[in-house]
This record gives structure tokens, C-alpha cells and sequence, in this order.
């Protein structure tokens, strides 16, 4: 129960009676001035001369015996009901106990959950020793801006004329990104789509980037979807010397640093500030990477800006990223 600090007969209100008590008033009259029963004053005094000031706490209102706990066997059972997979309904039928019983049974084993059946899959980390030997790819949908929206301004008002403009909006604009595995240096683009011709022309750009660095790519990790499983950026794969590796379905862990280093971007970018234009939010991408690669502490890589590990000095300058 959430009572207030100063409110009569809390923690506070139990030091004031047991002081007057120490003063030599008795509890009648301490409980006329404090308006509870000479019980309840007695009731305190006696716990703050057995406790002390601890003895003014609230307590639990649970009992400290149960009067009829439920039997081990019983607990035992429902165990076992539920890991057959059974509703807590179906488990208090077939035990005969009350389904808010089963249920702190339940509560108490942290078996209420079905995912609480099923152990956890161990997870499984791994980090390419060199620069180059595995970069990843992945593809962020934005939507276009015209303006501060409401969101920031409160002003609603011109909202259904630019969501009705363009055909049910003003469109959107899509993020490459592109990571190393085991440096951590990204590098990302904004382009029109996320078609086969787009994803190529990403591809170009991100590898001559690294190359730039000193650093050859040997392998492309992406998902999958069809702009990478095209024949067009096959064959771009192909042509660049570097093998192509795909995710598992619907598993986005396996692109785990890509999927991290999307939810930097958004926060720190994307999302950072109120802009008030694409265009605006596009030219603020480049600062920003920059500053990613070459100063921001990474904790994945023991708080190391992600250009450490090329042994380039941290303070390099920003035409190097263009």
C-alpha cells in the first residue's frame, strides 16, 4: 500500500507516539491526541522496546504459518501436469485444487509462462579475428520528412493534407547499413528503394570503403531478402572475389550486429533531433558515422572506438570517411 510519508500512524506518525510514551504520557492520552485506540498504542510501544526503530516498519500481512499448506505431493503433480502442457485451469481440474492455488504453485516454480517450459536456447557470440573477413548487411525503412510533426509540435492541424498528398503519404527513403564483424566499422548510404539495383550499388560503395581503410572484404553476410537473392547481386559477389552467406529465416540474431548497430543509428540519428527536412536528416548521416567509427566507445570491443582495431588514430579526419 502506497501511503504517504506524513499521513497518521506511519513510520513517522509510530516515532511520534513512542516519544510522547517516552515523555510520560500514557497511552490514553496519547491516543486522544493521536485519534487511535490506547491498543494501538501500546501495540507500538511494545514492538519499539522488543525492535527498536525497526519495530515501527510495515509488515507483511501474510501469515507466517498457513494453516493448511498444500501437500508436497500435490506440488509435485502439478509440476508435472504442467510441463505436459496443460492450462492452469485443466491443472487445478485434474489436481482438485483451486485454480488461484495452481496458480501461485505456478507463480512460485516460474512456470506460468509456456515459454517458462522450454529451456532457453544458449547464446551463442562469435567475432571474426580479422578486419574484413565478414561484413554485415541489412536495410532500414524510413519514412520521409516534409516538417515537424505533431509529435514534437502538438499542432495537428495540415496533418491529413501531407498524409493524403503522394498517394497516402510523401513516400520513403531506405537505409543500407553495413557493418564489419569484427572491427565494428560501419558504414551506411540512404537510398531510394531496397531493390537488387540499390543493393548492388551499396555493395560497391561499402566495399571501396573499406578498401580505403586497408581492408579487404573476403564475406557478405545478409538475410534474406530478394534483393539479395538476386542474380544481379550474385553476381556482383561473384565478380568482387568474396563468398555470399545467408541468415536462417526468421532469425535476426544471426545478423545480430547489424540489427544493434540499426538501433544506434535510429536513436543517435534518425531520431536524435526534430528535423525538418529528409534532406536535412541525410547530410546529418555522415557527421554522425563518422564520429561512430572514430570516437564513440564501443562496448562490444572492451569501450574501443570501432577504428581501434585498424590502429588508426581515433582523431583522423572527416574527409577520410567520404
Amino acid at each position: 500500500m502506497n501511503v504517504h510519508k506524513n499521513a497518521r500512524l506511519t513510520p513517522r506518525g509510530r516515532e511520534q507516539i513512542v516519544r510522547l510514551f517516552l515523555n510520560g504520557q500514557t497511552p490514553k492520552a496519547i491516543a486522544q491526541g493521536v485519534g487511535v485506540c490506547p491498543r494501538t498504542v501500546r501495540k507500538w510501544v511494545s514492538r519499539y522496546q522488543v525492535e527498536g526503530i525497526k519495530g515501527l516498519s510495515d509488515r507483511s500481512s501474510r501469515p507466517h504459518r498457513l494453516r493448511r499448506p498444500t501437500a508436497p505431493e500435490l506440488v509435485c503433480k502439478v509440476e508435472q501436469l504442467r510441463r505436459q502442457r496443460l492450462t492452469g485451469a485443466r491443472v487445478a481440474k485434474e489436481t482438485g485444487l483451486s485454480p488461484a492455488t495452481v496458480s501461485r504453485i505456478l507463480r512460485r516454480l516460474r512456470l506460468s509462462r509456456l515459454k517458462d517450459l522450454v529451456p532457453p536456447e544458449p547464446v551463442r557470440r562469435y567475432e571474426r579475428e580479422h578486419p574484413g573477413e565478414l561484413i554485415h548487411l541489412d536495410i532500414k525503412k524510413l519514412g520521409k520528412i516534409d516538417g515537424i510533426g505533431h509529435r514534437v509540435t502538438g499542432d495537428r492541424r495540415g496533418q491529413s493534407n501531407r498524409r493524403s498528398s503522394a498517394k497516402g503519404g510523401i513516400g520513403w527513403e531506405f537505409v543500407h547499413v553495413c557493418i564489419d564483424d569484427a572491427s565494428r566499422i560501419a558504414f551506411t548510404k540512404v537510398m531510394k528503394d531496397e531493390k537488387k539495383e540499390s543493393a548492388v550499388a551499396f555493395l560497391k560503395a561499402a566495399v571501396a570503403y573499406y578498401a580505403s581503410l586497408g581492408v579487404k572484404v573476403q564475406r557478405v553476410m545478409t538475410d534474406n531478402g530478394s534483393c539479395y537473392k538476386s542474380f544481379a547481386f550474385r553476381k556482383i559477389c561473384k565478380r568482387l572475389g568474396f563468398s555470399h552467406i545467408y541468415t536462417k529465416p526468421y532469425t535476426p540474431k544471426t545478423n545480430g550486429k547489424a540489427e544493434r548497430f540499426i538501433q544506434t543509428c535510429l536513436r543517435e540519428w534518425a531520431y536524435a533531433r526534430a528535423y525538418q527536412h529528409s534532406d536535412q536528416r541525410t547530410a546529418e548521416l555522415s557527421p554522425w558515422l563518422h564520429a561512430y567509427n572514430w570516437q564513440r566507445p564501443h562496448r562490444g570491443i572492451g569501450y574501443k572506438s570501432p577504428i581501434s582495431r585498424l590502429l588508426l588514430p581515433e582523431n583522423n579526419l572527416l574527409m577520410l570517411h567520404t
